[in-house]
């Protein structure tokens, strides 16, 4: 059986088939139990909004601001993770369904749909934590990776990445306007304007709706109700910032060189996928409230796979990391999130560790991720119920790297 110590070009390639077997799978068995699924967590989540804005109608009474604020939070972060996130990554096309399409979809958030789509389809699952390339990676905004040049500004992010998690679809939404990008003449500013544009009216409809509209339809509940829906937004930007985050930047997540990934096999792919992505364990009720982004990897692995099916595929995948050697970096929510602002604390500062670059080994790009190492890992670093950190480390000069 193959591990991290004797994984070679051929055990990659076979790894990258097994995964190709499993999606395969999942296309093959779609059907009406998928196609019910999406539609009942829609239902849900409108039956969620339509409460709680009919409470907060009401909401001078303290129990209906409670009831309502909270029916809303939860439907905008259903609407947001398990159904617009997902919907948009075109996991549900397959249904020929006009109303739940990647191409007719608007979701309840500042950013305009496509608009996110290019950033976050395109740009993020193809060059998925490729340093200069992903601009995921800090969000251009946090260093969150050792590699990322130290600047003084950096000493304050651990305060605005805690703004930004309050206002985070705002950031989101003024982020894919790429303006970094624009000041060192690297986008036309005209494009970054017309993008500007869009999000300015996308944001001031979703302003208008929450913050003028239904707090005027409360007539003598309009100041709680503006303040619910302030609430019930800050909630799900905040709970989105966790989850996101907790998807690339605990410890233990690998970051690439645009050099490392020159002519990339689809397994090698595969690999990279897995090697930058971290997942959190859970019941159903938080994986669906993650819009299934707890399981990160197989996201990014199967970014089109309808969103139901990843706690499914999971097991397979860490079964099979486990007979290639491979880390599988699964812990509790609360461990990824406090290793995410560990590591934003840390690299707040100068310096940092981290792991051999490739030049500091002997192998050549093209080959570092068939390069066998030179001492086997112990079983501990080959477990795959570890927190993946310590066989990530190994990983990076034994497969990855």
């Amino acid at each position: 059986m193959p591990t991290a110590a004797s994984l070679s070009r051929a055990d990659l390639e076979e790894f990258g088939r097994e995964l190709d077997k499993i999606r395969q799978e999942v296309l093959a068995d779609l059907g009406e139990d998928d196609a019910a699924y999406i539609r009942g967590v829609i239902a849900l989540q409108r039956r969620l909004e339509v409460t709680g804005r009919a409470l907060l109608l009401v909401s001078w009474l303290p129990p209906a601001w409670l009831a309502g604020t909270t029916a809303l939070a939860v439907a905008k972060i259903l609407e947001n993770m398990e159904i617009g996130h997902n919907v948009l990554h075109g996991q549900w096309d397959w249904m020929r369904d006009p109303k739940i399409h990647s191409t007719t979809w608007e979701w309840d958030n500042a950013t305009p749909a496509a608009q996110w789509k290019h950033s976050h389809n395109v740009v993020h699952h193809t060059w998925t934590n490729v340093l200069g390339k992903d601009r995921d990676i800090g969000y251009s905004a946090l260093r969150v990776h050792p590699a990322q040049q130290w600047h003084p500004i950096y000493l304050a992010q651990p305060f605005y990445n805690a703004l930004l998690a309050l206002f985070f679809e705002y950031g989101i939404a003024i982020y894919d306007a790429e303006l970094e990008r624009v000041a060192k003449g690297e986008k036309d500013a005209r494009e970054a304007l017309r993008q500007l544009r869009a999000v300015a009216a996308k944001a001031g409809r979703q302003i208008l709706k929450d913050y003028v509209a239904f707090p005027l339809l409360a007539g003598p509940g309009m100041l709680p109700t503006l303040l619910g829906n302030l609430t019930a937004n800050m909630a799900r930007n905040v709970w989105a910032h966790i989850v996101i985050f907790c998807g690339h930047f605990p410890e233990g997540a690998e970051v690439f060189t645009e050099e490392e990934i020159e002519n990339e096999t689809r397994a090698q792919w595969y690999l990279r996928q897995l090697l930058g992505s971290c997942n959190f364990d859970g019941g159903p009720l938080l994986h669906l409230m993650s819009g299934n982004l707890s399981h990160q990897i197989e996201h990014h692995l199967f970014p089109d796979l309808p969103s139901n099916r990843y706690a499914q595929i999971a097991p397979r995948v860490r079964a099979l990391c486990a007979r290639f050697g491979l880390p599988y970096n699964s812990r509790p929510l609360i461990k990824q999130t406090c290793s995410v602002w560990k590591r934003i604390l840390r690299l707040s500062l100068p310096g940092g560790s981290q792991a051999p670059r490739p030049e500091e080994t002997t192998a050549s790009p093209g080959e570092l991720r068939a390069t066998a190492p030179k001492e086997a890992p112990t079983q501990a670093e080959r477990s795959p119920n570890g927190d993946g950190k310590e066989a990530a480390r190994k990983s990076r000069g034994l497969i990855a790297r």
